[in-house]
């Protein structure tokens, strides 16, 4: 166990829970909505997920140019939030970490001297060797326990050989994997390598493959290691895609989780699985690679109210052609799997709320 985290902490991290990738509230003309980013944390906490990411790429990564420069105030909002709500369960806070190690390393303390937990590690957008990205991870880890992170290519990710990622789970400090290449090949990579790793017990693996959540969440990984059988499951998320209709989502959650060590799983959840993919492909501009995921989960949550524009700060994140038609398509198709009566039912709360700073 990590001694930088409190024993129910690391207890939740390790049985699993729901994590939403944490958006970005803009207004129209690109200012920093803080009414209703301050409402988006609380409809998080609100809905049972059992922490947030931050500063990651639902977070909107341009928060971090200079002429921006919104990185440490969205972080800090967020663990306003979560200090004034006072609650009484262990929350997850994770902080998105980018960049060159120098930049790493300052975002990684900053977070943590805040009261971040973990340090959600994006190894996209860096021309480093893979003996490079594992130098930079171990300086992170001093400083952070980290949530490593296989994003896929289409959004800026790259492709790391199985030996990197044997490496990678033999760092201290590791205490996590999210697993978003949106491939089953370079999923089994990372499994595979933390079950054969001296530190298997430590590290929780955690599903960011949005196009496969729900299969995910019920398998039981099992490889033989040095003559015996050695299984792993994948416990939890930390998805975009759960950035809407999240207390839906921990509905879903919390019944996978009571079935998935059953020798017998019920076909239904098959059916649930195909529902929340096709959702997912509508919300993450599947067919035009991705380009609109960011926009898509704004356009869910501007039609809920809980944001008051589909804005982005790159002017090339906007719906793609007929997206709009698709997010139309799966609601009517998948309604439930949809939360808009609970948030309707709290939305002026979260909005009217008195702020955590006066």
């Amino acid at each position: 166990m990590d001694t930088r985290l409190s024993q129910e902490k690391w207890t939740l991290l390790h049985e699993g829970t729901v994590i939403p990738a944490h958006p970005l509230a803009l207004t129209k003309s690109k200012t920093l909505d803080e009414t209703r980013q301050r409402a988006l944390t609380r409809y998080y906490m609100d809905s049972g997920a059992g922490g947030i990411a931050v500063g990651v790429h639902t977070t909107q990564f341009e928060i971090r140019d200079p002429e921006i420069d919104l990185y440490k105030k969205v972080l800090k909002m967020a663990i306003e939030e979560v200090e004034h709500a006072n609650l009484d369960r262990p929350f997850l806070k994770v902080a998105g970490i980018c960049g060159p190690t120098d930049q790493a390393v300052s975002e990684a303390t900053f977070s943590k001297d805040i009261g971040y937990d973990f340090g959600l590690v994006s190894m996209g957008g860096l021309d480093l060797s893979e003996s490079e990205h594992l130098e930079r991870i171990k300086q992170i880890a001093k400083v952070i326990p980290v949530f490593g992170f296989y994003l896929q290519p289409s959004v800026g990710g790259r492709t790391f050989s199985y030996e990197f990622w044997e490496q990678f789970a033999e760092i201290e400090g590791v205490c996590a994997i999210k697993m978003a290449p949106f491939n089953r090949y370079q999923t089994l990579d990372v499994v595979r390598a933390v079950c054969h790793s001296s530190r298997r017990d430590e590290i929780a693996l955690y599903t960011g493959n949005d196009d496969n959540i729900v299969v995910d969440l019920l398998t039981k990984y099992e490889f033989i290691v040095d003559g015996s059988p050695v299984t792993k499951p994948i416990v939890g998320g930390l998805l975009g895609h759960w950035a809407v209709w999240t207390s839906k989502a921990v509905e879903q959650f919390e019944e996978l989780k009571k079935v998935r060590n059953h020798l017998v799983l019920p076909t239904t959840l098959l059916t649930t699985a195909t529902q929340v993919t096709d959702s997912n492909a509508a919300l993450f501009d599947a067919a035009h690679q991705f380009k609109g995921c960011i926009a898509g989960i704004n356009e869910v949550l501007r039609r809920q109210g809980l944001l008051a524009a589909n804005t982005c700060l790159s002017d090339h994140d906007v719906l793609s052609p007929k997206q709009s038609e698709e997010i139309e398509r799966i609601y009517a198709q998948y309604h439930h799997l949809t939360d808009d009566d609970f948030v309707e039912a709290n939305l002026q709360k979260w909005l009217s709320k008195q702020s955590s700073v006066q």
